[in-house]
């Protein structure tokens, strides 16, 4: 089970964008990496094809960060936190915030 899912929200711990929060809007299990909305953006030079009548430019877009940089958000204590994984009652595993033990899903 993956600690951080895609939808959760997240905060930058490291990097360019320490400390801006945004939604996980895809996960790279094979390389480790998260894709967070508005952080760790990048402008890129893109190159036209006229034949797909596709224009060319300069173009923003998010670049994957390491799942090592970013954090779980806690709503209740207004910071990042860790999560930790447990078995329910009924035998499936929960997910839940270290410092207050609550439920993430």
């Amino acid at each position: 089970m993956r600690k951080i899912k895609t939808g959760d929200e997240v905060m930058v711990i490291a990097g360019k964008d320490k400390g801006r929060r945004g939604r996980v809007t895809r996960v790279i299990p094979e390389r480790d990496r998260i894709v967070v909305e508005n952080a760790n953006m990048v402008k890129k030079h893109k190159r036209g094809n006229p034949q797909a009548n596709d224009a060319g430019g300069i173009i923003e877009k998010e670049m994957p960060l390491h799942r090592s940089n970013v954090a779980i958000y806690n709503p209740n204590t207004g910071k990042a936190d860790r999560v930790g994984i447990r078995e329910g009652d009924d035998g499936a595993k929960q997910r839940f915030f270290k410092s207050d033990n609550n439920l993430i899903d």
